[in-house]
C-alpha cells in the first residue's frame, strides 16, 4: 500500500459501531473465531426465526464481501443511526456491484435459486440487509457498547501516543505483527490485501475492532475510502469479569471498593463501563475514581463525550499485575 504526500496528511482512526454488529454477527457464524468471545458468544442471542441464510451467502471465507454493509466511518463520533442510514442510501447500482463481486465468484459453488433472488432487486436486498444489521447492533452488540466502546477508544488513545514518540513508523508496525512500514509504503500480510494499492490522496481509516480478531482487514475498493481494521488491544481481557474479592492487603489500605475499581482498571474504561461491569451505581463510581485520581493512582482523558480512566504506574504497581 503506497502513501503520497497527501496521504499521510488524511491518515485517521475511527470506530464503527455498524462494523462491530456486522463482525459480531460473523463470529456467531464461524466456530473456529469463537475462542477469544466464548463468554460472549454463551450469551449471545438473535430473535427467534432471524432469517441468516442470505447473511450467510455474503460473508465468504476467503472471498469478498461486499462493502456496502460497512462504510468508512465519517467522523470519529459516528452513530449507528447514521450508519444505517448510509448502507440504505447506498445506490442500487454500487449494491448489485459489489453484491456480484461476491455472489458469483467463480471459486464459489452456491445454490442459484438463493443467488437470483438476493441479485433480482438490489435495493431491497440493501434494505433488508440494513434491517438485519440493526437486529444484530440491538441484539449482539448494544448490551455491550460502553464496554466496546471504552476499549476502541482506549486502543486509539494508545497509538496516538506512540505516534507521537516514534512516528509512523512505531504507529503502523505496533497495529499488528502482519504490518511492516518501510517509510512510504505499508506491507498489509493477509488474504484481503491486494498485491499493490496505490492511496493517490484518498488517505486510510485505521479502525480498531472488537469482532475482527483473528483477521486483519483491508477494504481498498473505491467509491469507499481504504480502511484497515485491525484488532483492538486489550479484546483477550473484555469478557473476562472483574476480579471480586481484592488482595486484603490493598482492600485495607484503599477500602474495598476502590481496591475492586483499581484491580478491573486492567485496561481503560469509562464510568458507565465499570458501573455495569461491577454492577455498582454511575455516581458510586465516579466518586471513587475522582478520590483514586487525586491520590495519584489513576489518570483520565477525554475522547469525544466519554472520560475514560487508567491506572498509572503507581497504581499498577500496588495491584501488584503487570
Amino acid at each position: 500500500m503506497y502513501f503520497a504526500h497527501e496521504d499521510l496528511m488524511r491518515c485517521r482512526f475511527a470506530v464503527s459501531p455498524l462494523w462491530e454488529a456486522f463482525a459480531a454477527a460473523h463470529t456467531l457464524l464461524e466456530p473456529d473465531r469463537h475462542g477469544l468471545h466464548l463468554p460472549w458468544v454463551r450469551r449471545a442471542r438473535l430473535p427467534e426465526g432471524t432469517d441468516l441464510a442470505g447473511f450467510r451467502l455474503l460473508v465468504p471465507r476467503p472471498g469478498y464481501v461486499p462493502d456496502f454493509l460497512t462504510p468508512a466511518p465519517e467522523g470519529p463520533l459516528t452513530s449507528v443511526e447514521g450508519e444505517l442510514a448510509r448502507v440504505r442510501a447506498t445506490p442500487p447500482g454500487q449494491v448489485g456491484a459489489e453484491l456480484r463481486q461476491c455472489l458469483l465468484d467463480p471459486r464459489r459453488r452456491l445454490p442459484r435459486d438463493a443467488v437470483d433472488g438476493l441479485l433480482r432487486d438490489p435495493a431491497a436486498t440493501r434494505d433488508a440487509l440494513a434491517d438485519l444489521l440493526e437486529v444484530f447492533w440491538h441484539h449482539l452488540v448494544r448490551p455491550h457498547w460502553s464496554r466496546m466502546r471504552a476499549l476502541l477508544d482506549a486502543d486509539i488513545a494508545e497509538r496516538a501516543r506512540r505516534l507521537s514518540e516514534g512516528g509512523l513508523e512505531r504507529l503502523m508496525e505496533g497495529l499488528d505483527a502482519r504490518l511492516r512500514w518501510d517509510g512510504r509504503a505499508l506491507a498489509v500480510h493477509g488474504p484481503s490485501a491486494p498485491e499493490e494499492l496505490h492511496l493517490e490522496g484518498r488517505g486510510l481509516v485505521l479502525m480498531p475492532s472488537v469482532f475482527v480478531w483473528p483477521e486483519l482487514i483491508l477494504i481498498s475498493d473505491e467509491p469507499w475510502q481504504p480502511t484497515l481494521v485491525y484488532p483492538a488491544r486489550g479484546v483477550g481481557d473484555l469478557w473476562s469479569p472483574p476480579a471480586r474479592r481484592p488482595p486484603e492487603a490493598l482492600a485495607g489500605a484503599l477500602g474495598r471498593t476502590r481496591a475492586t475499581l483499581l484491580l478491573a482498571l486492567a485496561e481503560p474504561d469509562t464510568t458507565t463501563g465499570l458501573a455495569a461491569r461491577l454492577e455498582m451505581s454511575p455516581g458510586s463510581v465516579s466518586g471513587h475514581l475522582t478520590a483514586l485520581r487525586a491520590v495519584g493512582l489513576l489518570e483520565s482523558w477525554r475522547v469525544g463525550r466519554r472520560v475514560l480512566y487508567a491506572r498509572t504506574p503507581l497504581g499498577t504497581a500496588l495491584t501488584g499485575r503487570d
